[in-house]
């Protein structure tokens, strides 16, 4: 593995929170398979400190990313803290024009999974045909291709397409997620991606699928926003993930 960056010992407490959940994030998307080598990104805004955000070193694998090697970069993707370890500013991009525009999105993951991909590639988009989907229902939102995100004027119409939305899908290229935690971030993407695989089984199948009628649709969407997403079972959702990191290798905190 590529040595550890040399982090300041004198951090605050709330940084080095972040730190730590932000390289659980990037052990737990390994774990489950959402990563795309080196590219993409899962970023979060340094709680005291405005207009700096933690991102991954470019060239290293998902599996190996601790809370040290995290590197402290400012809104345009310039590294602001005392570190050889590179960065993507390219992969930043869709990352910045979140996090500059919306105050709830602290936390943004972005993935070229294969389910999220091939859903992205339809023109339905997501479709509800199962309880899992039906979370996303009326709170997805959709971005056209324009090519690589290299565009910093794109960036405002990313912010227009998600709007007030939870998570967006970037059609042809893949999914994204924000949260105002780790653990909402996380739970978007883990079930958003969930539903996407549903979704390539179903139509798989070569039978017509069974969608389900806007009312039901309605009624789950609601149930979930009173049930599964209030933040005690979003906490004990991401304790369990915790857990399943701390028994595969807990070196994510170092």
């Amino acid at each position: 593995m590529t040595s550890q960056p040399n982090v300041p010992g004198n951090m605050s407490d709330a940084e080095r929170q972040a730190r730590i959940e932000l390289a659980a994030c990037y052990r737990l998307a390994a774990h489950y398979r959402m990563t795309d080598l080196i590219y993409t990104h899962i970023t979060a805004r340094v709680p005291d400190q405005a207009g700096h955000f933690l991102i991954n070193p470019y060239g290293w694998r998902w599996e190996e990313i601790t809370a040290s090697s995290l590197v402290k970069i400012d809104v345009d993707g310039n590294r602001v803290d005392d570190t050889e370890q590179r960065v993507n500013p390219a992969g930043f991009t869709i990352h910045s024009a979140i996090h500059r525009a919306r105050h709830d999105a602290a936390w943004v993951m972005h993935t070229h999974t294969r389910a999220g991909v091939a859903v992205s590639a339809l023109e339905e988009g997501l479709l509800p045909l199962n309880q899992i989907a039906l979370q996303f229902y009326d709170r997805v939102a959709y971005h056209d291709y324009e090519g690589i995100a290299l565009d910093l004027d794109e960036r405002e119409r990313i912010v227009a397409s998600l709007g007030d939305k939870p998570v967006l899908v970037l059609r042809n290229h893949g999914l994204l997620a924000t949260g105002a935690s780790a653990a909402e971030m996380f739970n978007n993407i883990f079930y958003l991606e969930r539903a996407c695989e549903i979704q390539v089984a179903t139509l798989s199948m070569g039978r017509p699928p069974r969608t389900l009628a806007d009312p039901v649709a309605h009624r789950v969407t609601a149930q979930y926003a009173q049930t599964s997403h209030d933040d005690g079972d979003l906490q004990l959702e991401w304790q369990a993930h915790l857990r399943t990191l701390e028994a595969l290798d807990p070196g994510y905190r170092q």
